[in-house]
């Protein structure tokens, strides 16, 4: 029988067709900014934010006993959407029985409460992942509805590992403004947001932040005073108020597991950013001590149209922070090196990296930054610093970073 629905659920995805020019990503997605605002009864660590990760491996379950009628909502990061289909995984479940069987699927434009239309509906599989269901509508909306009516036997358990829905790729929302101190679950975090760049530290064996947002979603890297290896990046969201963030941390020297390390949530607790003794303050702070003691700096925040040279308006006061660094340090002189993630070709991608980089020095030589002091290196794809298979990893992969000559 588990072999009979696969097939079925294969032939419905040869149902998908779609236009050519439309690029279809998945939008319940963490890392694309969403994140649930109704979730029913759940299992210990089993959350529905683990159904939206990039993992197979982890998901969610419900609480012991109650197997029937789960009813989730989704908030999208980036405004309304309409989807063309939706995806399910069940191979990874802890038991036979346990995988969501029925399923319902409504989209809103409303609210979180009201308003919604069913858009799919199937029975999937007990163990198979990738279970491709097609919309039957076409319905704009920001919030996702998702009930998962019953299992495939189990009296106790049932489990969804991963929900996805793809959709044209929305405009680039414009960075939620999120400067200040949070009560975090390692202690208080201090934010400084200039542009889309954010650096910070929080109040946990010296730690460091440095990273950007897009829209509601922090992509961040923390080192601690463990040593080298005492880092890792870190994604966290907002939701629309901004007064709180939920996320995970990863450790630079573990496999990559598929909910984290660890979670790390946090509550706003002040405008006012505060500081911690091993931190400078801003960014140009952090990415001069950086250049001084070690030569190199990332520097986060600079971000390009897709897949083009152009740069963002929201990277400006970036930059900006490079021509006051290099106004105050004249003897310096800077390599500018564009990286890439590996989503095109190893060409196409060398060409870009070269193209961003110059972008970057055209920016600084127009606001009087010397062009001698200024050199520019594109390295494409081939000097990755993490996993190419996640969002989150390619996030890290496109970067600009400065050596200093």
């Amino acid at each position: 029988m588990r072999h009979h629905i696969a097939a079925i659920v294969t032939v419905l995805a040869a149902t998908f067709a779609h236009s050519a020019t439309a690029e279809l990503v998945d939008l319940l997605s963490f890392q694309a900014g969403t994140l649930p605002v109704v979730e029913p009864s759940t299992y210990a660590s089993w959350t529905a934010l683990t159904m939206l990760d990039d993992s197979n491996a982890s998901g969610w379950a419900a609480e012991s006993g109650h197997v029937k009628n789960n009813v989730f909502v989704f908030e999208l990061g980036d405004g309304a959407a309409t989807f063309e289909r939706f995806e399910f995984d069940t191979e990874r479940i802890d038991g036979d029985g346990r995988g969501a069987r029925h399923v319902v699927v409504e989209v809103s434009p409303t609210s979180k409460d009201a308003g919604f239309v069913e858009v799919a509906r199937a029975e999937l599989a007990d163990r198979v992942d990738g279970q491709k269901v097609a919309a039957t509508k076409k319905v704009s909306g920001r919030w996702v509805r998702l009930t998962i009516a019953d299992n495939h036997g189990d009296a106790e358990w049932v489990e969804l590992m991963g929900f996805r829905g793809f959709a044209p790729r929305p405009p680039s929302a414009a960075p939620l403004a999120v400067s200040g101190t949070y009560e975090s679950d390692y202690g208080l975090f201090h934010l400084r947001q200039q542009g889309t760049a954010l650096v910070g530290c929080y109040e946990h064996d010296g730690g460091l932040l440095e990273g950007s947002i897009e829209g509601r979603v922090m992509k961040l890297t923390w080192r601690e005073d463990g040593g080298p290896d005492d880092k890792g990046p870190a994604l966290m969201i907002f939701p629309a108020d901004g007064k709180s963030f939920r996320g995970f941390w990863w450790s630079g020297d573990s496999e990559r597991t598929a909910n984290g390390a660890g979670t790390w949530n946090g509550t706003w607790k002040s405008a006012t950013v505060g500081t911690c003794p091993h931190w400078s303050g801003s960014l140009g702070g952090e990415v001069k001590k950086e250049l001084a003691s070690s030569g190199r700096a990332v520097l986060h925040g600079i971000l390009f149209d897709l897949d083009s040279a152009t740069l963002r308006g929201e990277s400006k006061p970036v930059l900006d922070e490079v021509v006051k660094l290099l106004a105050a340090e004249p003897q310096w002189k800077l390599t500018i090196e564009g990286h890439t993630d590996a989503s095109g070709g190893a060409a196409h991608n060398q060409t870009l990296s070269e193209q961003r980089a110059a972008s970057v020095k055209a920016y600084l030589v127009s606001q009087g930054v010397d062009a001698s002091r200024l050199t520019t290196a594109g390295f494409g794809s081939s000097r990755a610093v993490a996993d190419n298979a996640s969002e989150l990893g390619r996030a890290q992969n496109r970067r600009v970073e400065l050596v200093k000559r």
